[in-house]
């Protein structure tokens, strides 16, 4: 899609959700060079590169590990970072595979990590990426178009118990059996193409006061599809414990969710690192029963009237922060078996 010269380049179309409190809390562990290397940031979700710009100019001595499936992003996000030249390594590669990436650096243990999930602006401006149900586009939905399945390919193949079930469980859609028996009648007639024409069935089969009540009627299946076509809870439930497992002690991660899935995933492992696990009764804590994790944040921050006011789509976003207080057994060690090869973008 064309776009007028001042939104062309990343700057100009992404607004970093929470930047400045992002950066304040992961700086102190970006501070100063660790072992006479510099100290490493890792943006799991690059996007267009504007949390990951706010990092680099507030701790000129780190470096970052840009990761993102979206091979456009990643184009978009070399040109913003260029000016940091060579403490930037871009790479292609979806966010779980955080050790894989980090192992092919050669890097053990790093200071600082981002994973902004859900949908970026980029992808959501993208008029035929078919993520916005208020335009009518091609039902593609895929975060690295290189690959996998796309949101047709659900709609026109999906069994009518799996398409509730994506319905009901990602997008937490409460007609989710009859979208999926309307889905079923209407492929018959013709499979789904673009997005327009889902809208028009959903408006017909959610009803009217639940449309009043809970805004646009394409709100939840389109999120509901854009998770299913791009794995994203599965990839979060690897990333996360893999993120932990990357920080050195005194490391920081900051999540930033979209979604009550999203946020539940985090708080669930974000406070079973911080939690006991000595057993009732023990007089005294055994270094290993030990939490590793310290939380930063008390719950899930908002942004602020302000933020949201500037930029709508913050106002679901939810931060959660934790530090790596000590060592302890990895908890997940991913397996590199039947993986796509990383493809690296380049040092800006």
């Amino acid at each position: 899609m064309q776009q007028d010269d001042a939104r062309t380049g990343a700057e100009g179309r992404h607004v970093p959700v929470l930047r400045d409190r992002i950066v304040g809390l992961l700086s102190p562990a970006l501070a100063q060079d660790v072992d006479g290397r510099r100290p490493v940031y890792v943006d799991g979700t690059l996007g267009m590169g504007g949390h990951a710009e706010a990092v680099l100019a507030a701790c000129p001595q780190a470096r970052l590990v840009g990761i993102d499936r979206d091979t456009e992003a990643l184009r978009l996000a070399g040109e913003r970072l260029a000016a940091f030249g060579d403490r930037v390594d871009l790479v292609h590669a979806r966010y779980d595979e955080i050790g894989e990436v980090l192992e092919d650096l050669d890097v053990d243990g790093v200071q600082g990590v981002l994973l902004d999930l859900g949908v970026s602006s980029l992808q959501l401006d993208e008029e035929d990426r078919g993520f916005a149900y208020r335009v009518d586009a091609p039902l593609d939905m895929r975060m690295d178009q290189s690959t996998g399945t796309t949101a047709a390919d659900v709609l026109n193949t999906y069994a009518h118990g799996d398409l509730a079930r994506v319905l009901r469980t990602y997008g937490e859609e409460r007609f989710a059996k009859q979208i999926a028996s309307a889905v079923l009648r209407e492929r018959e007639v013709e499979p789904f193409t673009t997005s327009g024409r889902l809208v028009e069935l959903l408006r017909r089969t959610i009803p009217a006061a639940s449309q009043r009540q809970s805004g646009h009627p394409g709100k939840r299946t389109f999120q509901a599809l854009r998770i299913e076509v791009n794995g994203e809870l599965a990839s979060l439930e690897a990333a996360l414990p893999a993120a932990v497992d990357a920080l050195a002690v005194g490391g920081r991660l900051a999540v930033l969710s979209y979604h009550s899935l999203e946020d539940r995933l985090t708080k669930q492992v974000l406070a079973a690192g911080a939690r006991s696990t000595s057993p009732p009764g023990l007089p005294v804590e055994l270094p290993e029963h030990a939490p590793y994790l310290r939380l930063l944040t008390r719950g899930g921050e908002e942004p602020g009237d302000d933020e949201t006011r500037d930029n709508p789509r913050a106002a679901s976003a939810r931060l959660r922060v934790a530090e790596r207080v000590r060592t302890s057994p990895p908890t997940t060690r991913p397996t590199r078996v039947d993986r796509p090869a990383h493809r690296k973008g380049h040092r800006s």
